[in-house]
């Protein structure tokens, strides 16, 4: 196979890191898509690139200037990006696509390279549990809710959502590996292998922890992406097998 695959998400541009603001950050992602565009067959953003996102009609949200001229330079380029909604960004309605050439995916795809097998997305709302936050999705993703969002001026509408955003972050503060028994992703990916035992690889956001999870019919492997607010963590595929790496921060 000519070139790597990259997997990356929970950038949540917008806020700042413990050690870096959103504009250092926003300026260490773009250096990191620099150097795996070297190689890069494809990438794939898992969601959660923004901390919020709304697209009106005739604006989107203000900044993230160098990330978005950053994704418009690699896809000028020919190298495919696929982008996924996540839960703080779901509201992508057409702009990556129609202005960067970009597809933005909302639910989990299935993809392979080299016969290996792939189930790729963000991770929001899969597996048990969670029941409030699925509650709230149906509210977030419903057309007659978001067209009247729509009508909320931006200067209120995106503070309100701003403010929205960090009560659900506060709750997801400090994550813990919670074993195989408790992680809900591990139990979408386990069930998933009774109807496709064919599965090689599992790959989400959404949790940001970096993980490597072996699943239970030996083979098969879930992995998590980490986050990019202070870990800088992301999947690499060079044909033969998925690892993890973390990159080294600078934002100069």
């Amino acid at each position: 196979m000519d070139g790597k695959i990259y997997f990356a998400a929970d950038f949540h541009l917008g806020l700042d890191g413990p050690d870096f603001t959103s504009r250092q950050r926003e300026i260490i992602i773009c250096n990191w898509l620099s150097e795996i565009s070297k190689d890069a067959r494809e990438i794939f953003l898992l969601g959660d690139l923004f901390d919020f996102w709304f697209e009106y009609n005739k604006v989107v949200p203000k900044g993230h200037t160098r990330f978005l001229g950053k994704l418009a330079e690699l896809s000028d380029a020919g190298i495919p990006i696929t982008i996924f909604t996540g839960n703080h960004d779901l509201w992508m309605f057409g702009y990556f696509e129609e202005e960067l050439g970009i597809p933005v995916k909302k639910k989990p795809i299935f993809r392979s390279w080299n016969n290996k097998k792939f189930l790729l997305g963000h991770g929001d709302g899969l597996g048990p549990g969670d029941y409030s936050y699925k509650r709230l999705k149906k509210i977030f993703t419903n057309p007659l809710c978001q067209w009247m969002f729509a009508r909320i001026h931006p200067n209120f509408g995106i503070r309100m959502a701003n403010f929205w955003s960090a009560q659900s972050r506060k709750k997801s503060e400090r994550p813990e590996f919670l074993g195989k028994e408790k992680e809900w992703l591990i139990h979408y990916c386990e069930n998933q292998l009774k109807e496709k035992p064919e599965m090689d690889y599992f790959i989400f956001g959404h949790r940001h922890l970096p993980i490597k999870q072996l699943l239970s019919n030996g083979k098969s492997y879930y992995f998590n992406t980490g986050e990019w607010i202070g870990q800088f963590s992301y999947l690499e595929f060079d044909g033969q097998a998925v690892r993890l790496k973390f990159y080294k921060p600078t934002s100069e």
